[in-house]
């Protein structure tokens, strides 16, 4: 019987439950011995020229043993990656673009010291007219890079995106636009970025650090440092959700600090500079229009995004073309749709990849434009989802915007998630509520989803795994994604227990070292299961077909008339006389071929989860006060290998949506001051504000990979937003609103209520 599919506890649990992780703070090599501390002086301005830096009060401070500029560091601008026309270096040489932004470092031998000293620091800044949000910057009124003539640094047309068309609503009954904003959010992970580094004896730099894709950052480092130089570790980390794939002008210069100082180098960011340093995510501004026959059937549908990527483009100023335009059309059968999006640069923190990373963006804009629709024909929301939804598919289906599905089964998981919520009392509680009066008004919003994970386009299609048996009985997984809450120890120990039939605790791990995992893909974009487990799975059976031949030579009979039963090799119709996987593992180091397989999988085509999600709200109509009451969640995300893993992710990711929904947003003031730069200001979620998720089992393996996988890692995410914030405008629907602008704050549900009764 397969352990795939059952509820298997997390073996990682136990030591982050008592002894705790082993966090990058926490590391004490032998080659970080004497290490000093780093900080960073930020600038407190978000646009203007750098005149000079002003240390000598710093220098003298106790412990300080130097403050260095980038001519101290030797550092030159260098080209963007995402627009060669634009190039800037690790710390600021002339002119400085957003609050936050490094521009010194300072080195003392604590990280008190150095924290204190870098805020003694002064830069003489000469302002200049910051440009903060999207209209700001397409108005080119100030120009961040004045060499490109325009703030636009990514245009969907320079990659091959069509031009919008005339002609597409043509013959719709009824068509309505509206301006929706996926608004900024900060990361907020519970371990902030940090980061140990030291040459070694052997001329190479190691390298500790908070990385989602540690080979990519050893492939970045070996670039600056020298190839077969540079060794990256990545112990136990405390969360990603996207910006910590980035490679971020901090931790790439520490080795060369390291080597100027000559002593090991150490670097924790304050939560503060976190809210400001780290990555922000989401900031789409989005036009919507939709439009169909006055009978609900949806005809066109058009998108146009424009993305504000912070003050340096990054892998955020694509997100628009590669992630956000493939899913414009979600889970409906729409003939006529459009997609264009370019990418603006504000006085801002970077924005970079975050928890689904575009795809919520899709999935809000056209769950959005789906209950606009409907209100306008006065049709229920779900009667109109379910009008235009694809007909069930087990082969590979291409949407109007030429995305290549898998398979999928919306409208199945739309009744399962219906069903469980029940829906339709939901909606008699809440005429009863309206008939009554009463302050506290109840909203249900419905959302469905179709995602893409393995995502093709950006480059996640292949992983790597190495699995070696010792002759004790014992297996080792080296695999290629670096975890950071996902439970692969976990999960790759039942692949392979599954696979070899032995028992889970002789499955030992290894992930996240470059010199002993060389190749590997990383973890971000929900890629893991159907990548990375994947590898796993491929060679666990290339290892037994390595293992079945040693053991066919042993008994002297061919290898395909060999078995492997419940982790013992035997001939077919003779299981008296067997050998085990240590017997096995031992004649194979006796014949110097140890028992030891690498293997990398290369999947053919992305995988789409989809599914639906059914949010009840109550708001007091009084007060502008949402509480969230009800989360029903059904999660396709193919075969699950462990539902509670699958769970935790599925749980993770709807309180990362309904955050947005409700409370979180990065705000900047006019002048590009962030308002909200630590945990005072900026709300974070919690237990209090989340009810019990209702989780709704619907499995519809994928054809692309062995295991049937799909991922899970942010669903939750993408499917709980829009079903909150259609909930909210749901309860006051009756009162003539018909928007409400995320995050749904109080103060914005008592103003939308106001000025629905003015107008009224």
């Amino acid at each position: 019987m397969s352990i795939l599919g059952n509820r298997v506890q997390r073996v990682e649990d136990q030591k982050l439950l008592t002894t705790g992780g082993s966090y990058v703070a926490d590391i004490r090599d032998p080659l970080l011995e004497g290490a000093v501390h780093v900080a960073f002086v930020r600038s407190q301005m978000a646009h203007g020229r750098l005149l000079a830096i002003h240390a000598d009060d710093a220098k003298a401070m106790p412990g300080v043993l130097a403050v260095l500029t980038a001519t101290d560091l030797g550092l030159t601008p260098i080209p963007n990656p995402f627009n060669p026309g634009i190039a800037t270096a690790p710390l600021v040489i002339d002119t400085v673009r957003y609050v936050g932004e490094p521009i010194a470092v300072v080195v003392a031998e604590t990280q008190a010291q150095a924290v204190d000293a870098a805020a003694s620091v002064y830069a003489d800044i000469d302002p200049l007219r910051p440009v903060i949000g999207v209209p700001a910057a397409l108005e080119g009124t100030t120009l961040l890079y004045p060499d490109l003539g325009s703030n636009v640094v990514v245009d969907g047309a320079w990659m091959g995106v069509p031009a919008e068309s005339a002609d597409l609503f043509d013959g719709c009954d009824v068509v309505v636009s509206a301006r929706f904003e996926n608004q900024r959010l900060a990361p907020c992970p519970l371990e902030v970025r940090s980061v140990a580094c030291a040459w070694g004896a052997d001329g190479r730099l190691h390298q500790w650090a908070t990385s989602q894709i540690p080979q990519m950052l050893r492939d970045v480092l070996a670039q600056i440092y020298g190839q077969d130089r540079v060794h990256v570790i990545v112990p136990d980390m405390g969360g990603g959700f996207g910006p910590k794939s980035g490679m971020h002008p901090e931790e790439l210069m520490l080795g060369g600090i390291a080597g100027a100082i000559g002593r090991p180098v150490r670097w924790t960011e304050t939560r503060s500079e976190s809210m400001l340093g780290l990555s922000h995510g989401r900031g789409q501004v989005h036009d919507i229009t939709i439009g169909g026959s006055a009978d609900g059937r949806v005809l066109a549908y058009r998108l146009t995004v424009v993305q504000d990527a912070g003050a340096i483009p990054g892998f955020g100023a694509i997100i628009p073309v590669i992630l956000t335009r493939p899913m414009t059309c979600g889970v409906y059968d729409i003939a006529r749709v459009e997609c264009t999006a370019r990418s603006v640069v504000t006085n801002t923190t970077p924005v970079a990849a975050y928890r689904g990373a575009g795809r919520p963006e899709a999935t809000a804009a056209i769950e959005r434009a789906m209950d606009l629709f409907a209100a306008e024909l006065g049709m229920d929301a779900v009667e109109i989802r379910r009008l235009n939804l694809i007909a069930p598919f087990a082969e590979a289906r291409a949407t109007s915007i030429g995305t290549l599905y898998d398979c999928g089964d919306y409208e199945s998981a739309l009744d399962a998630a219906l069903n469980h919520a029940d829906y339709d009392a939901l909606r008699a509680e809440q005429r009863e509520r309206r008939d009554r009066g009463d302050n506290l008004q109840l909203g249900i919003g419905v959302s469905c989803y179709v995602e893409v994970t393995g995502n093709s386009s950006a480059g996640e299609r292949s992983e790597a795994a190495r699995i070696t048996m010792n002759p004790n009985g014992g297996v080792t997984v080296f695999t290629g994604t670096s975890p950071h809450g996902q439970g692969h120890d976990t999960s790759w120990a039942m692949i392979v227990a599954d696979e070899l039939g032995v028992p889970m605790e002789s499955v030992a791990v290894v992930h996240g070292d470059t010199d002993l995992v060389p190749v590997g893909g990383g973890t971000y974009g929900s890629r893991s299961a159907q990548q990375g487990g994947v590898a796993v799975h491929q060679a666990s059976v290339e290892l037994v077909e390595v293992a079945r031949a040693l053991a066919a030579d042993r008994f002297e009979a061919a290898a395909g008339d060999v078995v492997l039963d419940n982790g013992r090799f035997h001939v077919a119709g003779t299981p008296s006389i067997g050998m085990t996987w240590s017997e096995v593992a031992a004649r194979a180091d006796s014949l110097a071929t140890p028992l030891d397989v690498e293997s990398r999988f290369i999947a053919e085509n992305s995988t789409f989860p989809f599914g639906a999600h059914v949010a009840v709200v109550e708001v007091d109509i009084e007060t502008g006060m949402v509480r969230l009451v009800r989360l029903v969640a059904c999660d396709d995300a193919g075969r699950i290998l462990n539902p509670l893993i699958a769970d935790g992710q599925i749980h993770g990711g709807i309180a990362q949506g309904v955050a947005q929904a409700l409370l979180e947003q990065m705000v900047y003031d006019e002048a590009g001051n962030p308002l909200t730069a630590n945990f005072a200001d900026y709300t974070v979620i919690s237990a209090v504000e989340l009810p019990m998720f209702e989780i709704v089992e619907h499995e519809t393996p994928t054809p692309v990979n062995p295991l049937g996988a799909k991922g899970i890692g942010e669903s939750g995410t993408i499917g709980s937003t829009p079903a909150v914030q259609s909930a909210v405008v749901d309860a006051l629907a009756h009162l003539g609103v018909r928007d409400i602008a995320m995050p749904a704050t109080p103060e914005r549900v008592w103003r939308a209520i106001r000025t629905a009764a003015a107008a009224t």
